[in-house]
């Protein structure tokens, strides 16, 4: 086929173009409800979840970073700060020393107060005008009431502040970042209304301290003086300024604590297990506390052999006379070589002993398991030995000298003497535990002061160091309070001490003619 020269197709007449009709863009259809119901939406729930969980890390952010005050309380310079919380309360941290914890109220919100220094100009007012003193409550009342105003507006502002711009962040709209604020402002507001609701003035009785241990009798406070002086928060609170005060100007040389005349103190420790650490603690706390006098609730030894024998050297020099009943790890060998020490008294067969002004009566353990072994009729054993001390103890009652405090080792011995004695200490299951048991008597179980001994190794976490302090009524010979002390086991630091109050002590309660004793105690049937 013979191709065309382009010359000539250039030449040939072209036929004319035809135009095209405008095209037009087509709208994006609205989707149909059938269009709807095929894409997936987010469930009411998962939106309401996310604006909460904006709302919530936005106020936590905002409280964080402005949400906090500097508030001069008397001569100390303090910040306080909302922080959120599962149960609320109040902590005051108190650095280096350690930290105060109060159960004042619960709410999604806890108040911190951290003393950051003491002003050397107040200070040395103090010191130089100890008239002053007198009317340091007003000032810290004062103070608190003045801190508490600025922190719940300075939160507000904050906890609205952050839940906006973090709503803002996130969703891009004002209506909704202005909801989140609003929320975070409504959540605020309830927080303090329960907060409010449940304050709680009378908590300072029973605090919880953490730190050096040295320090936690002056910040604890005396028993009977917060049992029966006990007026108003304030006075309370202005004190615990004082001790604080006191702790900072002394520092490296702590106050030294300072017992009421009128109140006997107990030192309650309990399956030492040959933790040659214990009688260097119990010794310091005896120092500390100014006690009057040591019970030991058994197990001191792990094997009660004759070799073990020199480990018990230390008690003579303890500065206490030593109450001892002998545990399932006491040997009769420990026994005797205890009754032969001086200033150690040995309970046992329910004889009664006055010691310090108290009359203590005891049973030694029944049974004699060094090894830890499940004895056939253990548990009747223990049962037995309980109910032939609450038979000695009847008889103490009944020839007029009635016992004040008994000691078992096991709980179950322990629970045998309910109704015939206001109160009963053991140990054995190496934790802490107190109930009142059906007739009124009080039972005192306490941990382990040597930390289990060898046995703090076999678990992942060692077992903490317990020991109690028990204050008692020199006139009633009644227990008024008792701090529970907690030391970190092996090779930890850490110290914790609470304070107890039973219902009888409590602000407001009626005391009982017997002064606290649990009337049921006079009427009770004898025991099972």
């Amino acid at each position: 086929m013979a191709r065309v020269p382009s010359a000539v197709l250039n030449a040939l007449p072209r036929p004319p173009r035809v135009p095209r009709a405008p095209t037009r863009r087509r709208r994006p259809r609205r989707p149909t409800t059938a269009t709807l119901a095929l894409t997936p939406q987010p469930r009411p729930w998962a939106r309401a979840a996310g604006l909460v969980a904006v709302v919530v890390l936005g106020a936590w952010l905002g409280l964080l970073i402005v949400g906090n005050v500097r508030v001069p309380v008397g001569p100390m310079n303090t910040t306080m700060t909302l922080r959120p919380s599962v149960t609320g309360g109040t902590k005051i941290n108190i650095s280096p020393l350690g930290a105060l914890q109060l159960d004042s109220h619960i709410a999604p919100v806890r108040l911190d107060v951290n003393v950051d220094q003491l002003d050397p100009e107040r200070s040395q007012a103090l010191v130089d005008h100890p008239e002053r003193l007198s009317g340091l409550q007003d000032e810290v009342t004062r103070d608190i009431t003045h801190g508490t105003a600025d922190l719940a507006v300075r939160s507000c502002v904050a906890v609205v502040t952050g839940a906006t711009a973090l709503g803002l962040a996130v969703y891009r709209r004002p209506r909704r970042a202005l909801a989140a604020g609003g929320l975070a402002l409504g959540l605020l507001a309830a927080s303090g209304g329960t907060a409010y609701a449940t304050w709680n003035p009378d908590s300072v009785l029973e605090p919880r301290f953490s730190g050096l241990l040295s320090s936690a009798p002056s910040l604890v406070g005396d028993a009977r003086s917060i049992v029966t002086e006990f007026d108003v928060y304030q006075k309370e609170l202005a004190r615990l300024v004082t001790n604080v005060t006191k702790l900072y100007d002394a520092t490296s040389t702590l106050p030294a604590y300072q017992p009421d005349p009128t109140t006997l103190r107990v030192l309650h420790v309990s399956d030492i297990h040959l933790n040659p650490a214990s009688w260097k603690i119990i010794a310091s706390l005896v120092e500390q506390y100014r006690v009057d006098v040591i019970v030991d609730s058994g197990d001191t030894m792990d094997h009660g052999t004759a070799a073990e024998n020199g480990f018990l050297d230390p008690i003579e020099d303890l500065g206490a006379p030593y109450v001892w009943v002998r545990g399932n790890h006491d040997s009769l060998v420990t026994q005797r070589y205890l009754d032969g020490m001086k200033n150690v008294h040995v309970l046992d067969d329910g004889r009664a002993k006055t010691v310090a002004g108290l009359r203590f009566a005891g049973i030694g353990d029944p049974q004699f398991t060094p090894d830890r072994s499940q004895r056939t009729g253990a548990e009747q054993s223990q049962e037995l030995a309980g109910a032939r001390l609450a038979s000695a103890l009847r008889d103490q009652r009944a020839a007029g000298t009635p016992v004040d405090v008994a000691v078992v080792h096991e709980p179950s011995a322990a629970r045998e003497v309910d109704g015939t004695v206001p109160l009963v200490l053991a140990g054995h299951i190496h934790h802490e535990e107190t109930e009142v048991m059906r007739y009124g008597t009080r039972l005192r179980v306490e941990g382990s002061t040597g930390g289990s001994g060898l046995r703090a190794i076999e678990g992942k976490y060692p077992d903490p160091i317990e020991t109690s302090i028990l204050y008692f009524d020199r006139d009633t010979r009644r227990l008024q309070a008792w701090d529970s002390i907690e030391l970190g086991g092996l090779g930890l630091t850490t110290a914790e001490v609470s304070r107890h109050l039973p219902k009888e002590n409590q602000p407001g309660a009626t005391p009982s003619p017997t002064g606290g004793n649990p009337s049921p105690l006079s009427s009770a049937p004898a025991p099972r």
